[in-house]
């Protein structure tokens, strides 16, 4: 008998199919998965199709900025439309593919080694690549990127802290290079200097 797991609340049924709606949270059936280990190549096509749906969203949320700004908000509310269905996608993929999403703590852990990764082995040889291609501002971009995903990965390390001892933290974004602070803001980004007046707090 195959096994199927609710991606809302980890609800376990058995059967040849999912049922209609999860009995214990009224998932729709398509929310449920097989509790199974995927093929590898199937694997590697749900990530793929992952991050395409992931460019997808954050391509589609430019694309409504520069429609709003062009001063047609009713393609801008298309291309949100279009930003959220994709995220939808993306969230869906995100849910077949096993060992990336655990519990809180596991998740925590799982993201301070990806922003290690991301600063000592993603990112430099971009930027010498930018560098030796004579573009110097992607290079800073990348180098930005690079900076503020050390701070992440503390912040990280600080959340898994307070999340053990049940402190409550605030952040703010900068809206320019990605930096966050979680504590009160000085007047400039340490990493790209924009002023205080460009980060963003998050709910």
């Amino acid at each position: 008998m195959r096994k199927w797991k609710c991606t809302i609340c980890g609800y376990l049924h058995e059967g040849e199919r999912p049922p209609d709606s999860c009995p214990a949270c009224g998932a729709h059936m398509f929310q449920f998965i097989l509790y199974e280990p995927l093929p590898e190549a199937l694997e590697k096509r749900l990530r793929e199709a992952f991050a395409g749906e992931s460019k997808a969203f954050v391509r589609n949320l430019a694309f409504a900025r520069k429609a709003e700004a062009d001063g047609f908000p009713q393609v801008a509310r298309l291309f949100r439309a279009v930003a959220d269905a994709e995220k939808v996608h993306a969230d869906e993929y995100l849910r077949y593919l096993e060992g990336v999403i655990g519990e809180t703590e596991e998740n925590l852990k799982a993201a301070f080694e990806n922003e290690i990764k991301a600063k000592n082995d993603y990112y430099p040889p971009f930027i010498r690549e930018a560098f030796a291609l004579n573009r110097v501002d992607v290079a800073w971009s990348f180098s930005r990127s690079r900076d503020v995903e050390e701070r992440h990965a503390k912040l990280y390390k600080e959340a898994l802290e307070a999340l053990l001892k049940e402190r409550d933290m605030e952040y703010h974004v900068c809206q320019v290079c990605g930096y966050i602070f979680d504590g009160s803001l000085p007047e400039t980004c340490p990493v790209c200097r924009a002023r205080k007046e460009n980060f963003k707090k998050i709910a």
